[in-house]
Order: structure tokens, then C-alpha cells, then sequence
């Protein structure tokens, strides 16, 4: 690239790739290995013992991938990037570097179900403790900080309610406890916010929603903002303590400014083994081209959609914070001025059972627990992605009973509009 500032959207097609220097294929090779020749015996124990960089073997690194991390690094202002098997992998490799039994993490309560669970069930059983603090009252997250505190999770837009988060006041609280400060941008996609920006510290995406965009692969990204010293305690061993696997080095001392990547790749991907499929860092990558289109009419289309439902006299309320008169507009319009994206939620009146009859009753839409998807999606929290969680814990997340949660698609808006149409006319 000729300009030393690209764009986003050159960014989204171009970072990280070149021509393919043996076939001069343009677009990137699927390199369906599992393992790479080594030049010589001293350039194999150079990449062992981390003194250079290259390909050992793919459930660790991939030259699909490496692309697939540049490109999300670009995209999000990031120093580095790791790409793993899912979003929940790349959650469980961000933690595992930071954690150590008996410690805790604060995390919004406002999160993806699934986060949820996986913070207060499956993280127990190493011992790592959740601590749950509301965004809309920042300080609350700093009342459960203390000296087992190692980090504060929130999503920059929160699913399902499309709920924005005021990333900064949260960030402040990080610094000021000096914790580093992790956001799920998923939900809104680099092109929407970049959390790095706004004082975040890592960056994690479930791939599989909007950077893929088409529901056909999965996979998860970590981004290491560069920004924390991790050196500046002894909170963080992993980092700032001598690893004797590689030969003592300290992690942050060698690599500074990636040195949290590396150690998710090194220490966390390379043991626990959530490696991403190269035919999906490929597939990926083909999404995340076109995700400034995608995302720009992702936002269109939802914004008539939320402004149609909330005329619609079976429709109780609609939480979508690009309405106007939505208690959270001028955080979206701090954050996204561009749109408020594609997932939000409203209620049917009628209840559980009405939610669940609208969902039935929708023909274009699809009912599936994904969303992202170039198509349109529906599914009902309650019965669904958040039934694991207690009726209180499900209305703290925002997917109460009556709750309908839409990801809006790319379809013509109006073919979208009068399926809920037809839908609620049967409710």
C-alpha cells in the first residue's frame, strides 16, 4: 500500500496480504498443513526457543492465519493479534494468561449469555472468580475490585440488548487499579468502535458473528492493544516473571508491546490447543473484505426496522439505542456515530409465550442461536441462548421473558418489514 494512513475499508481488503511469492496467487492461499520444514537444525531451535520468528506447526501459528491476525490487528489500532478456534477459546486464552487460582476478574452484567456461563460455571473450575458490576453505574465495577483483581470485561455493545457501554469511564477505572481493560467488540465490529481507542487494553471478537459476516466458519481473534505494563506489578506473572520452558526469558522484557499475544500464543494456544482451522481463517478473511458494506447496511436496515416495531401496537417496547429517544442514544452517537448495529431486542405484549409465538410464526427470518449473519435472525433469549441463567440473572442480562432479540440482515428492508408484519398479525 502506497499510503502510509490507509483506510478502513483498504484496510479490510489489503492489511496483512501480499501476492503469493511462489504462485503469485492475489488472493490467500489456504495452506492446509499441519507442519513446515525447518531450514536446518539451528533454525528449528531458534523457533523453539522463541529467538525467531517462523511456522512449527499449525496448532500453534499459520500462514492463513498470520494473515487473518494482521488484518484484525490493522482494523482495530492493535500492536498484535492471535486467531483461535472460537470466541469463547479466545476469552479462555485471555484469562489463562492472566490468571492464577484464586484469582477474579469484574465483569459487566450486561454480557452474551454464553460469557456468562462460561465466567460463572466453566472459569470455576480453575478457580478464577466473576464478580459482576453494572455499566450503567461505573464505579460499581471499581467497589469490586481488590487485590486479586486482575482485569475488568465489558462488551462495547452488549448482546442482546444492543446496549452501548461508556468504554472510557470504565477504562478510567482500570488505570486508576491498574488492571488492564478487556472489550468484547463483537457486536459492533472495528468499523463501528475500536475500543483501543477509547483506553481498552485487549480486544477479543467472536469471528464468527460480523468480521466473517456470512455464517459459514468460526472462529475467534484476540487483540493485544499494546498499551499495559505488564511489568508493573507482580500481578501478572506469566508475563513479568522468568519462563523456564523458554530458556528464562521474561516475556514482556523480550517482546514489550506484543508480549500479550505472544504469551496467549505461546503459553495458552500452543497447550490448551483451540487452533483455528485454516479453511476458516480463509473464509474470514474472504468476510471481513466487505465488512465496512455490510456493517453500513447491517445498521440501515435495523435502524427502519426499530423505527417500525416501535409503532406497532403489539409491540410493548423496543430497546434500540439509534432511536432517538433511547436513554443510551448519546453514548451510541459518542461511540458509533456511524450506526447502532444490526442486534437489538424488543418485547411482544403477551409474554414468554408470545415472544416464543413470534419467533415461530417469522418465515424469512431464521431462528438460530448466531448472529452476524448476512441473513436476518431471530431467537428467543429466554428459552434459548440465556435459559441456563436464573429468571433474575436473565433480566439483568437483558433477556427477559417477553424478549425478542433480531440481527438484522442485508435483505431488502422492506421484505424484512413485512415479515414481522405477517408474524405479529398471528400473535
Amino acid at each position: 500500500m502506497t499510503n502510509s494512513n490507509p483506510g478502513f475499508a483498504t484496510l479490510a481488503i489489503h492489511a496483512g496480504a501480499e501476492p503469493d511469492p511462489t504462485t503469485g496467487a492475489r488472493a490467500t492461499p489456504i495452506y492446509q498443513t499441519t507442519a513446515y520444514v525447518f531450514q536446518d537444525s539451528d533454525h528449528a531451535a531458534a523457533l523453539f526457543g522463541l529467538k525467531q520468528f517462523g511456522n512449527i506447526y499449525t496448532r500453534i501459528m499459520n500462514p492463513t492465519q498470520a494473515v487473518l491476525e494482521e488484518r484484525v490487528a490493522a482494523l482495530e489500532g492493535g500492536s498484535a493479534a492471535l486467531a483461535v478456534a472460537s470466541g469463547h477459546a479466545a476469552q479462555m486464552l485471555v484469562f489463562h494468561t492472566l490468571m492464577q487460582p484464586g484469582d477474579n476478574f469484574v465483569a459487566a452484567k450486561k454480557l452474551y449469555g454464553g460469557s456468562i456461563n462460561q465466567f460463572g460455571n466453566a472459569f470455576s473450575h480453575f478457580d478464577w472468580q466473576v464478580r459482576w458490576a453494572d455499566t450503567d453505574a461505573p464505579e460499581s465495577f471499581a467497589e469490586q475490585i481488590d487485590e486479586r483483581t486482575r482485569a475488568i470485561f465489558i462488551e462495547s455493545l452488549a448482546n442482546p440488548g444492543g446496549t452501548f457501554v461508556d468504554i472510557e469511564a470504565i477504562a478510567a477505572i482500570a488505570r486508576r487499579h491498574n488492571l488492564p481493560l478487556i472489550v468484547d467488540n463483537t457486536m459492533a465490529s472495528p468499523y463501528l468502535v475500536r475500543p483501543l481507542q477509547h483506553g481498552a487494553d485487549i480486544v477479543v471478537h467472536s469471528a464468527t458473528k460480523f468480521l466473517g459476516g456470512h455464517g459459514n466458519s468460526m472462529g475467534g481473534v484476540i487483540v493485544d492493544g499494546g498499551t499495559f505494563d505488564w511489568s508493573g506489578s507482580d500481578k501478572f506473572p506469566v508475563l513479568s516473571k522468568p519462563r523456564k520452558e523458554y530458556d528464562n526469558v521474561i516475556l514482556h522484557q523480550a517482546f514489550g508491546t506484543i508480549a500479550f499475544a505472544i504469551a496467549c500464543r505461546v503459553l495458552g494456544l500452543r497447550d490448551l490447543g483451540p487452533a483455528i482451522a485454516p479453511m476458516n481463517a480463509f473464509l474470514l478473511l474472504t468476510g471481513i473484505e466487505t465488512l465496512p458494506l455490510r456493517m453500513q447496511r447491517h445498521c440501515d436496515n435495523a435502524f427502519k426496522v426499530a423505527q417500525w416495531l416501535k409503532n406497532h401496537d403489539k409491540v410493548a417496547w423496543v430497546n434500540y439505542a439509534g432511536l432517538p429517544d433511547h436513554p443510551n442514544h448519546a453514548l451510541q452517537q459518542r461511540y458509533a456515530p456511524k450506526g447502532a448495529g444490526a442486534v437489538f431486542t424488543f418485547g411482544v405484549k403477551g409474554g414468554y409465550e408470545a415472544g416464543k409465538g413470534l419467533v415461530q410464526g417469522l418465515q424469512l427470518f431464521s431462528h438460530l442461536a448466531n448472529i452476524g449473519d448476512t441473513r436476518s435472525l431471530v431467537i428467543h433469549p429466554a428459552s434459548t441462548t440465556h435459559a441456563q441463567l436464573t429468571p433474575e440473572q436473565q433480566v439483568a442480562a437483558g433477556a427477559g421473558p417477553d424478549v425478542v432479540r433480531l440481527s438484522v440482515g442485508i435483505e431488502d428492508v422492506d421484505d424484512i418489514i413485512a415479515d414481522l408484519d405477517q408474524a405479529l398479525a398471528r400473535v
